[in-house]
């Protein structure tokens, strides 16, 4: 396998590992944010309104026809039985409906009044305020909200599912959006047949009022002196004449309200479909078809004169038989014309526009019917007005007051029994909606699944702290584990842990790490940078000199310098750490020393080496200070006293290391950098920038300076790696014995 293939399965494997530890490393933050909204939605859940649901059941069947039903139509029944399902359901989810449901509720509120138990009926107020009733229309609106209409798959069946925080008005509000529906369903079949009937209870008014009159009128004639009575011959006639009259007269009632039905029907089917309407119009005027009616009505109107002036042993006399064979013949006739009609009709019809056509079809047949009869029973009522008239004279006056109570009387007993019969069927026509399962009191809400809000709360938690983590990822640019650098083609020494327990007290005795914790992971993480610098040349006489540097001021440059430097004292090298930061020097502060004198005041010539050189507290460990600060710090880095010293210095140690400042601010670190056999950059951890970084490894790596490589100071093990931290505590606890693991137990 090449090279480039390993260093992509390197990225690759640490891909998913980065992401591990970017989970590690922010657990606080994730945690937080997931605790919070979890309590969040725990509170919401238990503070949640309870709603409880309650569903009524309704089967919508489509309506059928009444006297035009046949097999080419029932053929075609379920063509279109989801659409008109939809219908439905949308009629219901009207506002008109829904106000009807509306009042209903209002009607039931003001019978039971028990407020606790409506929540969609009342404003609420605060406690103080009293909840008031809302009108119809706002009521309305809130059912638009609180009810659900759907259709059963499959089925004609429509459920009313209603939404209440009270379940009474959940039960109450479903049963009264089933009943108010039903009823107008109701109204709506019913509609024809409830306009005939009120025309027909208002002529049965008027003949009433007319038939008194008419009594009133004959009782005066009689009682002026006039003509008591008729003679039998004259009675037969009168009674003759005012029953067909009557008749005519009953027919013209029947025919006006048919036509008021037929002009109904014409309306709608015109907003449907016009031309449908012109040709069904028509239809009254086809020759054939007026031929036939025509002939139906004039036999019948034959029989029941026949009938009518025929002894009861001669009714059933061949003449009558006859008559009835021909009305039967045209009957069939007719209705196969019919037939032919609704073929041409239904064939292409919509469901809606097939049902009115059909009802207008109907309609059609009955008005030309009775238009016919009208004329041919006029003409037999003007044949017995001839009769009439042919009455002595002393005689036709009481006949015409006897002739119109007669007609009167019989008009208003027709009259009566079509109103009677327009009652029945208006009360007898079934709408096409059933209740089959009325609603009823549900025991458990429905809403709010609590357990739901708070496993959402938990999910959304969890998406939303891993959102921060991720953004706040994103927009870090910060080194933050070994392989960040490693990613980048820069070499890493050593990673140098955080340190548990440093400056502790106020004071910084822990930041020497390797003489006050020798046996810790910090001092064993110092001596594997001290072995991994000594391997990197084969003469060792070659790496004596080294200088500390960093990108930036704050990264623990000082600290790496002084426990590098007594990492190698303590391999028994003779060692020197010198404070070469002549603007912010620190190394003083390290050692409880005072800054002067130092090494400016030896270069300066006012002081011996020897007296500017300072014992530390571990064995083969010198320091020298910054001494006093100059101002010309890089001009003294650069001298000649400066490089002298740094010769003498190699003479008279095995390891000399120089604290320089950071090599991005000033100068001073690349000079020095030039008078060294080996530099190293630390970078700190979650501090220090990548691009910064990167500018300091370019500076460094030119002009042929010495840069050996990187050390990642403040790396956090347990956070960070688990590979690392698992390492270096098994090589504390190995080293430190039983007593760190019984310090570890106190802990």
């Amino acid at each position: 396998m090449s090279e480039e293939n390993k260093n992509e399965n390197l990225v690759e494997t640490n891909s998913l590992k980065d992401y591990i530890n970017l989970v590690r490393n922010n657990l606080f933050p994730i945690i937080l944010i997931v605790a919070a909204s979890l309590i969040i939605s725990i509170v919401y859940a238990v503070n949640a309104r309870n709603i409880y649901k309650s569903t009524a059941a309704l089967k919508v069947v489509k309506p059928q026809g009444s006297i035009l039903n046949s097999p080419v139509i029932s053929d075609f029944q379920d063509f279109g039985s989801d659409r008109f399902i939809a219908n439905e359901i949308e009629i219901l989810k009207t506002f008109n409906t829904r106000e009807r449901v509306a009042e209903a509720l209002i009607d039931s509120f003001n019978t039971f009044g028990v407020k606790d138990s409506f929540f969609l009926l009342l404003n609420q107020q605060s406690d103080k305020q009293k909840s008031r009733l809302l009108p119809a229309s706002e009521i309305a609106e809130e059912l638009f909200y609180a009810v659900s209409i759907d259709q059963k798959r499959g089925l004609d069946i429509i459920e009313i599912t209603v939404e209440s925080p009270s379940p009474y008005e959940a039960v109450l509000a479903a049963n009264c959006y089933t009943n108010e529906y039903k009823n107008l369903n109701l109204e709506v079949n019913r509609d024809q047949l409830t306009l005939v009937k009120d025309f027909l209870l208002d002529q049965k008014q008027e003949k009433q009022n007319q038939l008194s009159q008419a009594e009133e009128t004959l009782k005066k004639f009689q009682e002026k002196g006039g003509v008591i009575a008729l003679d039998e011959q004259a009675n037969k006639l009168i009674s003759q004449l005012s029953d067909f009259e009557a008749q005519k007269n009953a027919t013209q009632i029947e025919l006006m309200a048919s036509s008021k039905v037929l002009n109904q029907y014409r309306n709608e089917l015109d907003k449907q479909n016009p031309r449908l309407a012109d040709y069904l119009k028509g239809l009254s005027s086809e020759a054939y078809f007026k031929s036939l009616q025509e002939q139906l009505v004039r036999l019948e109107v034959n029989r029941d004169l026949a009938l009518s002036t025929k002894s009861s042993l001669e009714d059933d006399s061949k003449s009558v038989q006859n008559l009835n064979e021909k009305i039967i013949d045209l009957r069939n006739k007719l209705n196969d014309r019919v037939e032919e009609i609704k073929l041409g009709i239904f064939a292409s019809s919509p469901e809606e526009v097939k049902e009115l056509s059909q009802k207008m079809i109907e309609e059609e047949i009955k008005n030309q019917s009775l238009k016919i009869s009208v004329t041919e029973l006029g003409s037999i009522v003007r044949n017995y007005e001839k009769k009439f008239n042919k009455l002595p004279q002393t005689a036709i006056e009481l006949a015409r007051y006897q002739r119109s109570r007669e007609s009167l009387e019989k008009l208003y007993t027709l009259v009566e029994e079509k109103f009677q019969e327009a009652l029945i069927n208006e009360q007898s026509q079934p709408g096409n909606v059933l209740i089959i399962d009325n609603a009823r009191r549900p025991l458990l809400p429905s809403k709010p699944n609590r357990l739901l809000i708070v496993i959402i709360g938990l999910v959304l938690g969890s998406g939303l702290a891993f959102g921060y983590v991720i953004a706040k990822n994103y927009f870090d640019n910060t080194v933050k584990t070994p392989e960040d650098l490693q990613k980048r083609n820069i070499s890493v020494l050593a990673w140098i842990p955080q340190f548990e327990g440093a400056s502790k007290n106020g004071t910084q005795d822990y930041e020497f790490i390797v003489a006050k914790k020798p046996d810790s992971m910090a001092s064993e993480a110092f001596r594997a940078l001290r072995t991994r610098i000594q391997l990197l040349r084969f003469d060792k006489d070659s790496l004596k000199t080294f200088l500390v540097t960093s990108s930036a001021p704050q990264e623990g440059k000082t600290l790496i310098a002084i426990n590098l430097a007594g990492s190698f004292a303590q391999s028994g090298r003779r060692t020197v750490i010198i404070d070469c930061d002549l603007r912010k020097p620190r190394v003083q502060e390290l050692f409880n020393a005072k800054r002067i004198p130092g090494l400016i005041d030896y270069l300066f010539g006012h002081l011996s080496l020897n007296e500017v050189t300072h014992k530390a507290e571990i064995d083969n460990l010198d320091y020298i200070t910054c001494g006093t600060i100059p101002p010309n710090p890089a001009e003294m880095l650069e001298s000649e006293p400066m490089k002298r010293f740094l010769t003498e210095m190699r003479e008279k140690y095995d390891i000399v290391i120089l604290d320089s400042p950071p090599i991005i601010a000033v100068t001073d670190s690349e000079i020095l950098a030039t008078m060294v056999d080996g530099t190293v950059l630390v970078v700190s951890a979650d501090t220090t920038e990548f691009d910064l970084m990167e500018k300091a490894v370019e500076i460094m790596k030119k002009d042929k300076l010495t840069f050996l490589g990187t050390v990642l100071n403040n790396f956090s093990y347990k956070s960070g790696y688990g590979s690392y931290y698992k390492y270096y505590y098994y090589y504390s606890e190995n080293s430190e014995g039983k007593k760190s693991r019984s310090s570890k137990r106190k802990a």
